[in-house]
């Protein structure tokens, strides 16, 4: 039986995600529960059900451009017995403009190129010092900014209105939110955070202006994000950043496909 998730399912689901390696123990800040706990109460969180329990959790986050596939797990005993399929349909419903990052895992291809999504390019998560990148050229500054701002600036430039996601993305452990400002015009905007499993700084939200150069924008917001230690953002393969994190001692540590029904549907820089 497919259904709505509901709260009383997360510790299921986390017991899911944790057996994909997906939640893990909390040494920093539990950013997992608040996470899925977010999806269940304001996004299309969806569990599949049998004699056994919970057996697959699914989510979608319509994002206005698209419906964004978040999460799609199923237990790992039960892999290949036709539970992700339906339930990947139930979460996506009848939107027909979608989008998802896969993991590594070849299994998962096949079934989202099913669902009408084709891979575009590869996502690279990159990690590095912080104190290495440089201060923040003549003219740009940043400035702290609460989440209702930042969804009316994302607002103003996408036409999409992602003010509970703001929110959320704002009340994360050890939450950042703030702006870079390039000659007083806002470049970009951003929200940082803790992970749960290192000390590792993240940059979970990061919107350049349309039309701008990305590089000293995210630049000095990685900068801000990382407090003088480690930080990480995902970055798009295309992107121009991607280059000047690498010759500023940056490392590749992880990476997924993003996979899309259109190919336009994201602009990669």
């Amino acid at each position: 039986m497919i259904r709505a998730a509901t709260p009383d399912d997360i510790p299921a689901i986390r017991s899911i995600l944790a057996a994909h390696g997906n939640d893990g123990p909390v040494r920093t800040a539990d950013i997992v529960g608040p996470y899925v706990a977010h999806l269940v109460g304001h996004h299309r969180a969806m569990v599949s059900e049998s004699g056994e329990g919970i057996v697959a959790f699914g989510a979608t986050v319509d994002a206005g451009i698209a419906v964004h596939l978040a999460d799609l797990f199923v237990r790992p005993d039960l892999l290949g017995r036709g539970i992700g399929r339906p339930l990947l349909a139930a979460v996506f419903g009848d939107a027909t403009r979608r989008t998802t990052f896969a993991s590594d895992d070849p299994r998962a291809l096949p079934i989202y190129v099913r669902a009408g999504m084709a891979p575009q390019w590869v996502c690279l998560y990159v990690e590095g010092a912080s104190s290495t990148l440089p201060v923040a050229p003549q003219g740009m500054e940043l400035a702290s900014a609460g989440p209702a701002e930042l969804a009316a600036i994302e607002l103003a430039w996408s036409g999409v209105d992602r003010s509970v996601d703001h929110a959320f993305w704002g009340s994360q452990a050890a939450a950042d939110s703030f702006v870079v400002l390039d000659r007083g015009e806002v470049a970009a905007i951003a929200h940082a955070r803790a992970r749960q499993v290192s000390a590792v700084r993240v940059i979970d939200r990061l919107v350049v202006r349309p039309g701008a150069d990305p590089v000293a924008p995210t630049l000095a917001a990685l900068r801000r994000a990382g407090r003088g230690d480690a930080v990480m953002t995902m970055l798009m393969g295309p992107s121009p950043v991607l280059r000047a994190l690498l010759d500023l001692g940056f490392q590749v540590t992880e990476r997924d496909q993003y996979m899309a029904s259109e190919p336009d549907l994201i602009d990669p820089a």
